[in-house]
């Protein structure tokens, strides 16, 4: 099979460094997983024929993520990234099986490195063997993912913590691979393709240049240190947000030492009950729209392996390689975009679609302010439809839709949008949290819980008040010295 000498090397814990060696398994799995996609899947067959097909399609997909999880790097994480558009309510059948069970392995499944090998690291970085400074270190990891995996620890007091290692090699396994965008390109392509003909109309091109945004500042931990220091201290004592604290006399470039979370993940999250589900689904919007709005920060990598799931409704957000900074200026033009959506005011929509630079004059004057605002106001029904209001895979698939496909019903907004760099990677990650809250089912007041985060309205949720509660106890009049007085 194509790729078998590069998972022998990857099992010894070292990863495949030069181009060549790692355009190798791609171009392999690139040549038979197209001709299968292509060929053997987009006909009409008969019952028979469609029952071998589909077998066909779950191994091209088994077979993509087992040689992306071997690779890792910045392969790997174009599969996450592309694993975030969620199939269910858009595609059907077997694709959404393929899709699904294929890439969110991809999220905490992959083959781990020798426990002799993470020893090494740890070793390299912080100059004492993990023995010697660990009553405990686990041979095997509890997590593994593009650049690095998790292994749980325990200091002689019995303090748990869990220790990240990054991959031998990883740094120039990521430049290695975005150097080569072409084959990351089509590997991107052929990610797409598992969705066969109802994938959204999503640029491979687009998906490779965010790989190359995220994952260069990803490669240094101090970095990370750094994100998740200041996302802790800001959500230190929250009643129902969790961000583990830094150890940070045992961390260093390769190495990231954290407090040790235990809670449930994605797949039982989804699984738990209702009440659960509804408060975890809020915390999650909570977390994302108060960091932007209160703190101009954004956590650009909020994948469901990255969320600790807790009995208690409460929920725990690790992983802070990738951050964004909006400045308080940014912030006010995306709320009065949503603002002019919300009150249907499809003039001042689009000026302000003009002032943020998502429309140039030229594109502008042929957009019908009417048509924009409907187009615009389908993104937001959560905030202005009958409340409570209930996410579901149905609507993540009709935002996926209107978002992406060019050629759809939207496509003539679509093509004269023009989003800044900053904004198609929040819009991105905004059309993932939706299917997130979407396959939790979560139902809340979202249209009180924006205007209490973006305006200040008193809290209309029991979740609401526990926070402004807390706000009021940690800071008094609900500033916080970085709240950025947006309200």
């Amino acid at each position: 099979m194509p790729g078998d000498g590069l998972t022998l090397v990857a099992r010894r814990g070292e990863l495949p460094t030069g181009r060549l060696a790692r355009a190798i398994p791609l171009a392999g799995l690139a040549g038979k997983g197209v001709l299968d996609a292509t060929v053997g899947l987009a006909r009409k067959l008969s019952p028979i024929r469609q029952s071998t097909a589909d077998e066909r399609l779950e191994h091209m997909a088994d077979r993509y993520a087992a040689v992306l999880g071997d690779m890792k790097g910045a392969v790997m994480k174009a599969g996450q990234i592309l694993s975030f558009i969620d199939a269910e309510g858009l595609v059907p059948g077997p694709y959404q099986n393929a899709f699904q069970g294929a890439l969110s392995r991809l999220q905490d499944d992959v083959p781990p490195m020798a426990p002799d090998t993470a020893a090494a690291v740890f070793t390299e970085e912080l100059g004492m063997r993990p023995e010697r400074v660990f009553s405990y270190f686990s041979p095997r990891p509890i997590a593994a993912a593009s650049i690095g995996q998790v292994h749980v620890a325990h200091l002689a007091d019995g303090t748990e913590l869990a220790v990240k290692i990054q991959y031998p090699g990883a740094a120039e396994a990521v430049a290695a691979d975005l150097a080569n965008t072409e084959m990351l390109t089509t590997f991107a392509r052929l990610g797409l393709s598992l969705m066969g003909g109802h994938a959204p109309s999503v640029d491979p091109k687009a998906v490779v240049e965010e790989v190359r945004d995220r994952i260069t500042e990803e490669l240094d931990y101090r970095l990370e240190k750094a994100n998740q220091d200041e996302f802790a201290e800001l959500y230190s004592g929250h009643p129902f947000i969790h961000v583990p604290a830094v150890r940070g006399d045992l961390s260093s470039r390769r190495v990231l030492t954290m407090d040790y979370v235990d809670g449930r993940r994605w797949a039982a999250a989804v699984e738990s009950e209702e009440t659960l589900r509804m408060r975890w689904g809020e915390a999650i919007y909570r977390f994302v729209f108060a960091s932007l709005f209160r703190h101009g920060l954004f956590n650009a990598d909020p994948h469901p392996g990255n969320y600790l799931f807790h009995g208690d409704g409460t929920v725990s957000f690790v992983d802070f390689g990738c951050v964004k900074r909006f400045s308080p200026s940014q912030l006010q033009l995306m709320s009065r975009l949503d603002d002019a959506a919300i009150a249907e005011d499809g003039l001042s929509l689009k000026e302000e679609f003009e002032a943020i630079g998502m429309l140039v004059a030229g594109d502008a004057a042929k957009v019908d302010p009417d048509r924009l605002l409907t187009y615009y106001r389908l993104q937001l029904r959560a905030l202005w439809d009958v409340q409570p209001f209930a996410f579901t895979p149905e609507y993540a698939a009709e935002v996926v839709a209107s978002t992406y496909d060019v050629l759809g019903e939207w496509g003539d907004i679509g093509r004269r949008i023009t989003m800044p760099k900053d904004l198609v990677f929040l819009n991105r990650v905004v059309v993932g949290l939706l299917s997130i809250l979407a396959r939790l089912g979560a139902t809340a007041d979202w249209r009180a819980i924006d205007a209490e985060i973006r305006h200040g309205a008193l809290p209309a949720s029991a979740m609401g008040r526990a926070e402004a509660a807390w706000r009021q106890r940690r800071w008094g009049g609900g500033s916080d010295g970085r709240d950025l007085g947006y309200q």
